[in-house]
């Protein structure tokens, strides 16, 4: 114990590695904090708004695949296409947006719950675009019933990997909400609350039926486990020599798919 604690203290770049290799497939909060930085840097060339749309059109191809829009739900005898997509503040609510923007153009009826806005050109223009299609936006949270009278999929977009603490308003009340709800939720990269390397241990997040990880699954994807539950991993652009770098066994994908069922626990 004395001689890790001298490494990480002397050799920080070092011991992050380890930390790295020895979480394997999955990405802790760092790494995957690390893994964006790498992304956008000069030497691999890509942009926020660039991997947002990518990560945005993986969410909603899974959407796609495990939800078909001329297939019933399980929950009803109406067609699983009306979608309450959750936007957060952050990134994650961006990736939603660019998602339900996608959704429409795959036949589906999303609706934007939009709580907390970012006032960012880059959200604003995701916004406009949604608008532009007609996507409703509802003002405020609805109770339990309302929502799973009105909607057959829930998005949840809220929190991602950036998220520390506790949920704070107006969001608390929104999770809160959506956990009494019976419709399906589909979480995009963490579900909302849980800590990105320890899951649900609070147990006031979220308990999503299907978890979408973007680029390679969190730490807490360890944790998303259970009858009826179902993982994808969605980002289909990591170069190969980035995931070596991080010491990532991604996935094959199938054929052109932008994303790939995964087993639980992955």
């Amino acid at each position: 114990m004395l001689m890790l604690r001298w490494t990480r203290d002397c050799f920080p770049v070092t011991w992050q590695r380890l930390v790295d290799v020895l979480y394997g497939q999955y990405l802790g909060q760092r790494a995957a904090q690390r893994l964006d930085e790498q992304l956008m840097s000069s030497r691999y060339g890509f942009s926020i708004d660039q991997l947002m749309e990518l990560a945005g059109l993986s969410v909603a191809a899974a959407i796609g695949q495990q939800f078909p829009v001329d297939t019933t739900s399980s929950r009803t005898d109406e067609a699983v296409k009306r979608v309450l997509v959750v936007v957060g503040a952050g990134n994650n609510g961006g990736d939603a947006l660019v998602a339900a923007r996608h959704l429409v153009h795959f036949g589906y009826s999303p609706s934007i719950l939009y709580p907390k806005r970012n006032a960012k050109p880059l959200f604003q223009g995701l916004v406009t675009q949604c608008e532009q299609l007609e996507i409703p936006f509802v003002d405020d949270m609805p109770n339990s019933s309302a929502v799973d009278a009105a909607y057959d999929l829930i998005l949840d977009g809220i929190f991602g990997f950036g998220f520390t603490g506790s949920i704070r308003s107006p969001f608390d009340r929104v999770v809160e909400t959506l956990r009494e709800c019976r419709s399906p939720i589909v979480s995009i990269d963490i579900p909302s609350g849980w800590h990105v390397e320890n899951g649900n241990e609070d147990g006031v997040g979220l308990e999503p039926q299907m978890l979408i990880s973007l680029t390679a699954p969190k730490t807490c994807a360890k944790y998303f486990t259970g009858p009826g539950k179902t993982h994808y991993v969605g980002g289909r652009f990591v170069p190969k020599s980035l995931a070596k770098e991080f010491n990532l066994e991604l996935p094959n994908y199938p054929g052109v798919e932008q994303c790939v069922k995964v087993p639980i626990p992955y």
